[in-house]
C-alpha cells in the first residue's frame, strides 16, 4: 500500500511542480504524507460537493486541478467570507483525506490538460501552442495545436465538441462562418484569451478554449478569419481527470500498488441555467446573433450522450 508521499512523488514526475506559474499554488494542501492510500479521487474543483464525495467514497487522497487557496491566507477557520474553504479543509482532515493540487504544472505537462481536451473532441495533437523553451523534445507547453481526424466544417467541429465535452448549462458559444473548413485547431483548457497572439501566429482556423471575454474575442474576429468555440471552463478541464486517473492506474500497476482511482462526475461548473435570448430583431434591445433555428450546432446540454464517459 503506497503512502501519500509515494503517490505525490509519482504524480510530481508526471506534472513537475517547477512547471507551475510563479503565481500558482500547487502541491499538498492538507494531509499526512505518511498515511496509506488505497483510493484516489480526481476532480476539477476542491468544493464542498467534491469533498463530500471523497468522504463518501472512502478516498484517502483527493487530487484537484484547481487550487483551494490560490492567494495567501491567514486562517482556515470555517467562518467568514472564505469559511467554505476552511470547511473543506476541516472536513478532509477529519475524514483522513489528503488534498493535492496540480494546476498550471498539469497544464504545461506532456501529456497535460490540453492533450486531454484535444482527445475528448477527436483531435490529433501536433505540438504545443506555446512551447516550453526548457523542453528539448518540444512537447511541453501551454495549449496544443491540433488537426481533425477527418475534414470538418466549423459547424461540424462545434457539434463534435459539444458531443465530446461534458454537458453544462451554457453549452458552447461559436463565432465564425458555420461552413468554413477546419484544418488546424488550437486548444487550451481553461481560460485562453491571453493566447490570441500565439493562436494567430500559428495560423489556426479555430480556437477552442473557455472564458472568452467580449473585447479580446471581438478583436480576434475583426483581425482575421479565426473562428472561436467558447466552452465552459470546467468542461474543458474535466477530461484531464480521466487522463490523470489513467496515468496513476498505470503507475499503480507498475509498482504493484493496491490502489483504486475514481473520477468525480459532479458538475461543478458554477452556471446552472441557460436562458436563450428572446428579444425580436430590431425591437430596441439589439438583435440576437443567432436564433434557435440557425445552423449553429446544439449546445452540449442537448447533445446525445458521449462515449467518452463524460458526466451528463
Amino acid at each position: 500500500m503506497p503512502t501519500v508521499s509515494d503517490v505525490i512523488a509519482a504524480l510530481d514526475a508526471l506534472w513537475p511542480p517547477e512547471l507551475a506559474e510563479s503565481w500558482d499554488a500547487v502541491g499538498l494542501v492538507c494531509g499526512d504524507p505518511s498515511a496509506e492510500v488505497s483510493r484516489v479521487l480526481f476532480a476539477v474543483d476542491p468544493v464542498q460537493e467534491v469533498a463530500d464525495e471523497a468522504l463518501r467514497l472512502g478516498a484517502d487522497l483527493l487530487v484537484t486541478h484547481h487550487p483551494l487557496y490560490l492567494r495567501g491566507t491567514t486562517t482556515v477557520a470555517p467562518v467568514g467570507r472564505a469559511g467554505f474553504k476552511g470547511q473543506v479543509v476541516h472536513d478532509l482532515i477529519r475524514g483522513g483525506v489528503a488534498l493535492l493540487v496540480a494546476h498550471t504544472n498539469a497544464d504545461r505537462a506532456d501529456p497535460g490538460v490540453s492533450d486531454a481536451l484535444a482527445a475528448a473532441v477527436d483531435l490529433r495533437v501536433t505540438g504545443p501552442l506555446v512551447p516550453d523553451p526548457a523542453d528539448p523534445a518540444g512537447r511541453r507547453g501551454l495549449g496544443r495545436l491540433c488537426e481533425p481526424l477527418a475534414p470538418l466544417t466549423l459547424a461540424q467541429f462545434a457539434a463534435r465538441a459539444a458531443h465530446g465535452l461534458p454537458a453544462t448549462a451554457a453549452g458552447l458559444r461559436v463565432a465564425g462562418d458555420p461552413d468554413a473548413p477546419v484544418r488546424t485547431v488550437a486548444v487550451c483548457g481553461g481560460s485562453g484569451d491571453s493566447l490570441f497572439d500565439q493562436v494567430r501566429a500559428a495560423g489556426a482556423d479555430v480556437f477552442l478554449t473557455a472564458d472568452l471575454r467580449h473585447h479580446p474575442a471581438s478583436e480576434a474576429r475583426e483581425a482575421g478569419a479565426l473562428a472561436l468555440v467558447d466552452a465552459a471552463h470546467w468542461a474543458t478541464e474535466w477530461p484531464w481527470c480521466e487522463q490523470a486517473a489513467g496515468q496513476l492506474d498505470e503507475i499503480s500497476d507498475r509498482h504493484g500498488w493496491a490502489l483504486r482511482t475514481h473520477v468525480s462526475r459532479a458538475v461543478t461548473d458554477p452556471w446552472t441555467l441557460h436562458a436563450p435570448s428572446t428579444t425580436p430583431t430590431g425591437s430596441g434591445a439589439g438583435s440576437p446573433a443567432a436564433s434557435a433555428s440557425s445552423s449553429a450546432p446544439p449546445s452540449a446540454s442537448s447533445s446525445p450522450s458521449s462515449s467518452s464517459g463524460a458526466p451528463r
